[in-house]
């Protein structure tokens, strides 16, 4: 599977994160309204999106999130985790989006260029949310997923965080949402 395609919608162009992404994409990250829900709320921290950054780099599947009406970089997601066992899966996450593109379609078609992408290759995708993050949570729901029985504890630097895993797989995004309104 190639983790970093370049991808086009509507109001979204999606093409891997590179180095001179980094003043751009920390501008967006500085907003600390952006990262308040999430496990990692200090993020907008300069040396901790540093460290976010880098670690995006080098795993690869990061891809910057660029509005087609402006050519700016409004956020970055990332395919991870990808297991090719047993029909293939994949995680999808550590995205983040500008406060100007919550709330719309952004989100949405960020994640269904993301999912008809990743469908090619495997027959799943997953979710990894903090528990406690309500607006991610309410935002995989709106797009199709499907809370699953597992849950992780991930170390942080504010210590460990509880997240609890979504998925969803080809056929229900064949069915789900997302595909409703892209017809």
């Amino acid at each position: 599977m190639d983790r970093q395609p370049t991808l086009e919608g509507e109001c979204l162009l999606l093409r891997p994160l590179g180095k001179e992404d980094w003043q751009a994409l920390y501008a967006v990250a500085a907003d600390p309204l952006v990262w308040s829900q999430h496990p990692q709320h200090d993020r907008w921290q300069e040396d901790v999106f540093r460290a976010f950054f880098d670690d995006a780099l080098s795993k690869g599947g990061a891809i910057a999130v660029i509005d087609r009406a402006t050519g700016a970089v409004v956020g970055s997601s990332r395919w991870e985790r990808l297991d090719t066992s047993g029909g293939g899966s994949v995680e999808i996450g550590w995205t983040f989006l500008a406060r100007s593109h919550w709330g719309g379609s952004c989100n949405r078609e960020l994640k269904r260029l993301m999912l008809e992408h990743a469908f090619r290759f495997v027959e799943q995708a997953r979710f990894r949310v903090g528990e406690d993050n309500h607006r991610s949570r309410r935002a995989m729901e709106k797009i199709g997923g499907r809370l699953t029985e597992d849950s992780t504890i991930e170390q942080t630097a504010s210590g460990p965080v509880r997240h609890v895993l979504y998925a969803i797989s080809r056929d229900e995004f064949a069915r789900g949402p997302l595909q409703q309104q892209s017809r």
